[in-house]
């Protein structure tokens, strides 16, 4: 059997709900609420895909923060070659600010790259690479982390003092037992995180968003 070419290549990926079947999943890129508008090119279904390693710490995550009554919702996982060059056209196109109000309220769009916000070249395709946050047990409410997923705003940034006490503490109630699993924050966004020990580092990969790639 011939082998895939290696950006599509996904025999060391995994669907992550097989392997946390607690989470919770609202993959943003697959619907039309996200700061383009529409769904993003690679998104074939709304489930999220990663690395076996990134699964495996994930686990450990979400039994140590389970513990303490809460479950992890996850906005994005693997995210393809694919879908980043469609952030990247949309990020030189000036005249699409539809969700301006929603998403980058406060900042120019053209601005999102240098912001740290956008990346041509995004760690979410070398597999590893999770957005997320927290529900509630009791109520089963989004934990207040002081702004929601995709804000592009300084406000976002893990310790920003524009937030409550609460909400910081929450940030790092999510942080703390993420880094103790094996991630690395994002000084931009209290909701992303990488694997430290990523198994690939240099590669790129660019198979769509669909149960069907990890079990081709």
């Amino acid at each position: 059997m011939r082998k895939p070419e290696p950006e599509l290549d996904a025999s060391g990926f995994v669907l992550l709900g097989d392997f946390v079947p607690s989470i919770v999943q609202e993959i943003r890129y697959y619907s039309t609420y996200n700061f383009i508008g529409d769904r993003i090119d690679g998104y074939e279904e709304p489930v999220a895909l990663c690395s076996r390693e990134a699964a495996r710490a994930l686990k450990v995550a979400a039994a140590e923060l389970a513990v303490q009554g809460y479950r992890i919702k996850v906005f994005d996982a693997y995210r393809p070659a694919t879908a980043v060059k469609h952030f990247v056209l949309w990020g030189i196109e000036d005249t699409d600010q539809r969700m301006k109000q929603y998403f980058y309220p406060q900042i120019d769009k053209t601005d999102t790259f240098k912001l740290g916000y956008i990346a041509a070249r995004s760690s979410h395709s070398r597999g590893s690479a999770i957005d997320l946050t927290l529900l509630d047990m009791a109520t089963g409410k989004e934990v207040d982390m002081g702004t929601p997923f995709d804000l592009f705003d300084e406000s976002s940034h893990p310790t920003s003092a524009s937030v409550t006490d609460e909400q910081r503490e929450n940030r790092m109630l999510l942080q703390h037992a993420m880094v103790r699993a094996g991630f690395e924050p994002y000084e931009c966004e209290w909701w992303h995180f990488m694997l430290g020990d990523e198994p690939y580092p240099d590669r790129y990969f660019d198979f769509p968003v669909s149960a069907a790639s990890v079990r081709a």
